[in-house]
């Protein structure tokens, strides 16, 4: 790796674009593909101190936001979504995302409000305090706004190819961090756009989010785990990220995220077999106050380790009074 990591990316006519977002996890990577159409690969949160960084490094590659052709979205998360619908507004682009993307961006009020709901329930069946859930449904109300609905011109479906004059995206949902995660490889120079499918410096949280048209709860850490496992038999010598620095040898850093989520289980699962706990219960033993104040990120996370390990036999669920507690399996 260069000391700029990004230097073969740039060298390929890709930019990243370092949009600010409300978030702990700081700054969003939107990429500039100059290429024909000029390509815009997600635009960053909706609030206009990002739209006015995103027209700033646009001009700083001799663009303006008018010249943008095609946005392409990743994911239906808001610090990646929540310009496009401005930006295709003010340039006329074609916006591209994957099909079962296309109702959450369209829609994106009201199946906002509902994921809000679907995580309500979530939250109290595994024993999160009635309290912390309302302060946490009040917050998830304020970060809405940052978000935005789009009109989806152009459908994408797992295993489609976005033609451009110099070079070929393709396409492959890896749902997992969100039901939506899409990444798009340009196979003849080897660089993969992963979005937040697979970051550098933090593993990915497989969040709990609900699917369109389903109210069960996905079981999203095992969903993730088997889109790692297709993304590490991909050939990749650049991955470009959804935040931070690009890198290489994506095969090792998979690797690592396997090993992290089999030592975690493997941490829980003792921690089940000292008493039965809710998943609130094992997130405070595991994060203690970061179990509050990141509570839904972390319930996700435990749960995730709870359905590797019901699927292995391990432990076994016992419902009272509508709250979930996870014992050991004898």
């Amino acid at each position: 790796m260069t000391a700029d990591p990004f230097a073969p990316a740039t060298a390929a006519g890709i930019h990243r674009l370092r949009i600010p977002t409300p978030f702990a996890v700081g700054r969003v990577n939107v990429y500039l593909i100059e290429d024909d159409p000029l390509t815009l690969v997600d635009a960053g949160p909706n609030s206009g101190s990002s739209l006015d960084e995103l027209q700033r490094e646009l001009e700083a590659h001799g663009h303006a936001l008018e010249e943008i052709g095609l946005v392409i979205l990743t994911h239906q998360h808001i610090d990646h979504l929540g310009l496009v619908g401005i930006v295709a507004a003010r340039s006329g682009a074609e916006v591209a995302a994957i099909d079962v993307a296309v109702p959450f961006v369209e829609r994106y009020s009201e199946e906002a409000a509902a994921d809000d709901d679907f995580s309500t329930q979530i939250m109290l069946r595994h024993g999160i305090p009635g309290d912390v859930v309302e302060a946490l449904k009040a917050v998830s109300a304020a970060f809405r706004a940052w978000g935005a609905k789009a009109k989806v011109s152009r459908v994408l479906r797992d295993g489609d190819a976005i033609e451009l004059r110099d070079r070929t995206l393709q396409v492959s949902h890896r749902p997992g961090h969100s039901p939506t995660d899409t990444i798009f490889l340009d196979a003849e120079r080897r660089i993969l756009i992963a979005a937040d499918h697979l970051l550098k410096h933090i593993s990915s949280n497989p969040l709990i989010s609900r699917r369109p048209g389903e109210r069960e709860r996905p079981q999203s850490l095992v969903i993730y785990l088997d889109s790692l496992r297709k993304t590490r038999e991909m050939d990749v010598d650049l991955v470009l990220p959804g935040h931070g620095d690009a890198f290489d040898g994506h095969r090792e850093l998979i690797d690592q995220r396997f090993a992290l989520h089999a030592r975690r289980a493997e941490k829980l699962h003792g921690l089940v077999e000292e008493r039965p706990r809710t998943a609130y219960e094992l997130a405070q033993a595991m994060w203690g106050n970061v179990a509050v104040t990141q509570a839904y990120l972390t319930l996700s996370e435990v749960l995730g380790h709870m359905d590797i390990l019901l699927n292995e036999g391990r432990v076994r669920e016992v419902e009272n009074d509508g709250v979930v507690l996870f014992e050991a399996a004898s």
